[in-house]
């Protein structure tokens, strides 16, 4: 069954953010980079409104992929090892992220990534579960199967696109930072994003179930 349209809405949004898209074009720190970045939104989205007359998301869904493509455009714009979330921090808050966990490397990237899996498990969630008859713990580890698998498609993606480019180019959009297993944290953090994502659901299901009626719970057992 498709979900209720929301069409204003979902327009809203895809404006919003192909301005947003238009803005971090604006003098990005490497244009090689922001361009390699945006061909992976745009090929999200084209799916998206390929598909939309066929199967379309809900809004839950469509609210978290934008979410999570503003962040990841933010990381366009600068490139994931160069975003100054500490600085803009440390003037607003006066607290900084750097000096109190006594961080040598930005973690910009490793934020994406979390939010990889905290923001896009659930639209991958939805798809199984209407697609396939995949319930409870099945369809809870083949979703968690299905994030690890893409995040790891990306960290090849990355490898193969920082073989062919130059050498400033392929440090940014590697975004590795001197990190030998910068690949394997950024997939655990994806997992974990999802875990945590996927336990909250479960939990969330499992709290506001519906009650069966006494007589129903009585003739159930009998």
């Amino acid at each position: 069954m498709q979900p209720k349209e929301h069409p204003r809405y979902e327009l809203t949004l895809l404006v919003t953010l192909l301005v947003i898209v238009a803005v971090s074009g604006f003098a990005p720190r490497s244009r090689i980079d922001w361009a390699l970045e945006n061909l992976l939104v745009l090929l999200l989205v084209g799916t998206l409104l390929a598909v939309y007359r066929r199967f379309r998301l809900s809004a839950t869904s469509i609210t978290l992929v934008f979410v999570f493509l503003c962040i990841h455009e933010l990381g366009s714009h600068y490139t994931y090892s160069m975003v100054p979330y500490d600085r803009w921090c440390s003037a607003l808050t006066g607290f900084s992220f750097d000096k109190t966990f006594g961080w040598h490397r930005n973690h910009f990237d490793r934020l994406v990534h979390l939010s990889y899996g905290l923001l896009m498990v659930f639209p991958n969630r939805e798809v199984l579960a209407r697609l396939t008859p995949l319930r409870g713990f099945w369809l809870f580890f083949v979703t968690v199967n299905i994030m690890l698998s893409t995040s790891a498609v990306y960290e090849l993606v990355e490898w193969v696109g920082g073989a062919y480019l130059c050498d400033d180019t392929a440090k940014a959009f590697v975004g590795a930072q001197n990190d030998p297993w910068d690949s394997q944290k950024d997939m655990a953090l994806a997992i974990l994003g999802a875990f945590i994502s996927l336990s909250l659901v479960s939990l969330r299901s499992s709290l506001f179930q519906p009650a069966l009626p006494t007589a129903c719970r009585k003739n159930c057992n009998q």
